[in-house]
């Protein structure tokens, strides 16, 4: 046990035991997905609670279970025998149990194996109760700083794109034509295809989560025509889980009121800056505004 969560486990107890945990229900507990201490009170107090716990990878929670010293029988449920096994929580559930269900980080069901366990459980007629935690959607939201774009302050979750590039490309397209803010995430050795595909976005900008809440965590901000070049400037960048958000687009806006912003840009700043800059503001092709530039520059 993490001798750091000995207390945590007593916290746990006085602050959420007063709760009603009822039988015969199945807990959906959301786990850290890096730093330890991202755990719950109440999360640590069901998992001691319930009479087994189904995971995604029984070797992986084992692991995590062992840092907070709760030792509890395992079910595997993931993506391979997640209808088979969705019958044998039920059985536990009709005796009478509590089961958690948790994925390897994060909360499950959300682009994690547990939504048909959770469905399964629900046309059982059995209840369901969510505890919500630690989340890389919610995480590289809350650090984007959206400010709306053409369309209000909403967004999409997407979770993984397609991994075959034909597929991942038409996937981005459909991103291109959609003026939302979008959730995506990717694995290490997909990313760098991921951004090189994404430079059609051009301007539109991209807020990078990398290793979100571990000892490296990097976040920046960064055009999507100019995120293989953010990647490929440190070795570092290409290790680790990624959340991104591909943000809104902005209003459209005509040649002119791109030239516009490029002229005020060039008054006050080397012409490469003010460049990258409007075609950060605008949208309006990196290239096409350099030769703007290059114009204004000769008159």
């Amino acid at each position: 046990m993490n001798a750091s969560f000995d207390l945590a486990l007593g916290a746990a107890r006085t602050a959420a035991g007063m709760q009603h945990y009822p039988e015969r229900a199945l807990y959906v507990v959301a786990t850290p997905i890096g730093n330890l201490s991202d755990i719950s009170l109440r999360a640590l107090h069901v998992l001691q609670l319930v009479d087994a716990i189904a995971c995604e990878d029984t070797r992986h929670t084992q692991t995590l279970l062992r840092q907070y010293g709760i030792e509890k029988p395992l079910l595997a449920v993931h993506e391979h025998n997640e209808a088979q096994a969705a019958g044998l929580v039920i059985e536990r559930l009709q005796r009478g149990e509590r089961v958690a269900y948790v994925s390897d980080a994060g909360t499950p069901a959300v682009s994690d194996p547990g939504a048909r366990l959770v469905a399964a459980v629900r046309a059982a007629g059995l209840a369901i109760m969510p505890l919500p935690g630690a989340s890389s959607v919610t995480a590289i939201l809350s650090v984007a700083g959206l400010s709306g774009g053409a369309s209000g302050t909403g967004f999409v979750f997407a979770g993984f794109l397609p991994s075959k590039a034909g597929e991942r490309d038409q996937a981005i397209q459909a991103l291109q034509a959609d003026t939302r803010a979008t959730v995506i995430l990717e694995a290490p050795h997909r990313i760098e295809a991921l951004a090189r595909a994404m430079a059609v976005l051009q301007g539109r900008l991209v807020t990078v989560g990398r290793e979100l809440t571990k000892q490296f965590e990097e976040i920046a901000t960064v055009s999507a025509q100019d995120f293989a070049a953010w990647l490929a400037a440190s070795p570092q960048r290409t290790r680790g889980e990624f959340a991104l958000v591909l943000h809104a687009s902005t209003a459209q806006e005509t040649p002119e009121d791109s030239t516009r912003v490029l002229q005020l840009l060039l008054a006050e700043l080397p012409l490469k800056t003010a460049v990258k800059v409007a075609a950060e503001i605008t949208g309006a092709p990196r290239n096409d505004l350099y030769e703007t530039a290059l114009k204004l520059k000769k008159q």
